[in-house]
């Protein structure tokens, strides 16, 4: 009996912080007041695109290291390191549909808290076929404090309707105010 019970909250811790990790789509993007803060920052940021691309980046990485500067097995580490991140990506795609539904952009996002606070990660996004318009997604975590890493997915329909995500920002927000920024050079 208590091990039934063990696993029931289990299950229960389990969803719960799934639940937490994904992201929300917003329906207005509005401007947040900018007050950066020293005990928040991002560490590393992980940036991958799978579909027609994929293959495009494995030769650029094949062109890149078997020139003059670099040699065949820096190639072959390069392009190993591709090909993980594409089949970790598409891990589970059973059929073609299911691939397709895989396909788009996935952004990582590491970064600290040094201090306990309820933070909002907002991945605010524009489209090659949208333009300027703005989009964002948002992941809340409450009384977060040390190591995170934030996932978002610009995938399926989204992906293949409005296309690649061609600029990027992402905050950290406290109490409705902007604590961290990175962003892509092509953010204005």
């Amino acid at each position: 009996m208590k091990s039934v019970v063990g696993l029931v909250a289990l299950f229960l811790c389990a969803a719960a912080a799934h639940a937490a990790d994904e992201a929300k789509v917003l329906a207005k993007v509005d401007p947040l007041p900018l007050a950066l803060s020293n005990d928040f920052e991002f560490r590393k940021t992980k940036l991958f695109s799978q579909g027609r691309s994929t293959v495009l980046a494995t030769a650029k990485a094949n062109k890149k290291f078997s020139g003059t500067g670099g040699n065949r097995a820096t190639a072959a580490v390069a392009e190993a390191a591709i090909n993980f991140e594409s089949k970790y990506r598409l891990f589970g795609a059973v059929t073609a549909l299911d691939e397709k539904e895989r396909s788009g952009n996935y952004f990582d996002f590491f970064w600290i808290a040094k201090r306990n606070a309820d933070v909002t990660v907002r991945l605010e996004y524009r489209q090659e076929q949208l333009r300027s318009f703005t989009q964002a997604r948002e992941i809340h975590y409450p009384n977060a404090r040390g190591h995170h890493k934030s996932e978002f997915a610009i995938v399926g329909d989204d992906f293949l309707d409005d296309g690649r995500v061609t600029a990027w920002r992402c905050l950290l927000v406290e109490n409705g105010r902007i604590v961290a920024e990175n962003k892509s050079y092509l953010w204005r």
